[in-house]
């Protein structure tokens, strides 16, 4: 029984009561404690809850190398009772960018705390004098406070006709977006793996991110600037390096076209789990 970690790190309890009868395998992407913003008390209980009904697992399948670690190291769970499947990237034609002289910056996610879009808006706001626009594509409801967060820092640097909040979008439009990209940016504090990351590298955009969590495992440093977790002047450089420098973007082209096809498919993913199931099966 393959059951999310949504549902399953959250009720220890269940799984208790049926772990005898039914061979539970966790997906893992990352711990439910470790999500940016939770009050300390908060985020203890979780990672208790956790660590308890990690115990009821036969098998736990996790997204990335970085989760692997974190639950070795920091729940108990025995790597041989661990598989890591990198999710798969679909395939997806090489972006077009929006052909003017006006930059399109792109990011994607959720706004909630660990995306930290309030914080790329102020990193972004030193260069202000290079002509530049940013789309946030993703949902505007989950979190009222942090959208208000990101709007007031929004507000604050003067930014309203160049930041757009385009809210959760049907995959045609986001696809669309994606092609009129010159430049992806991720501020996110921590990613189980960074999915959004992958689907930009597919396109074969330039990339400006936070290595947070999994992002350093797997992000092709040749693609991307990589900068350094809870660090707003490495930001700051790094965005302001890519918007004024076309040969730097022009180069991080260059390689995420040669990373796009190095990209686990999701046959690749499917393999991996498909791995851990078997192992599981009596003999």
């Amino acid at each position: 029984v393959l059951v999310d970690g949504l549902a399953f790190s959250a009720m220890p309890e269940v799984m208790a009561n049926h772990a005898a009868r039914l061979p539970f395998v966790a997906l893992v992407h990352h711990p439910l404690g470790y999500e940016t913003g939770l009050p300390d008390k908060c985020a203890d209980f979780l990672v208790s809850q956790e660590r308890e009904a990690l115990r009821h697992a036969r098998g736990v399948l996790v997204t990335s190398t970085t989760t692997f670690r974190t639950l070795l190291n920091d729940f108990g769970v025995p790597a041989d009772r661990m598989r890591a499947a990198m999710p798969g990237t679909d395939e997806a034609p090489i972006a077009v960018g929006s052909n003017t002289d006006t930059i399109a910056l792109l990011a994607v996610g959720s706004v909630l705390p660990r995306k930290d879009f309030a914080g790329l808006v102020a990193a972004l706001a030193p260069s202000s004098g290079l002509p530049w626009t940013l789309t946030i594509a993703g949902s505007t409801k989950r979190d009222p406070t942090e959208v208000r967060r990101l709007r007031d820092e929004i507000d604050r640097h003067g930014l309203g006709e160049r930041v757009v909040l385009a809210g959760e979008l049907e995959t045609s439009f986001l696809a669309k977006l994606l092609d009129r990209t010159d430049l992806f940016v991720s501020s996110s504090r921590y990613e189980g793996f960074g999915m959004a990351l992958s689907e930009a590298v597919a396109r074969g955009l330039p990339i400006v991110a936070v290595a947070g969590g999994a992002v350093a495992d797997w992000m092709d440093p040749e693609a991307t600037l990589l900068v350094p977790p809870e660090d707003p002047p490495a930001l700051q450089q790094a965005l302001g390096q890519a918007l004024s420098n076309p040969d730097l973007r022009a180069r991080l082209r260059r390689a995420a076209l040669v990373a796009r096809e190095r990209l686990p498919t999701w046959s690749d993913c499917a393999r991996q789990a498909d791995a851990l199931l078997r192992s599981l099966l009596p003999a």
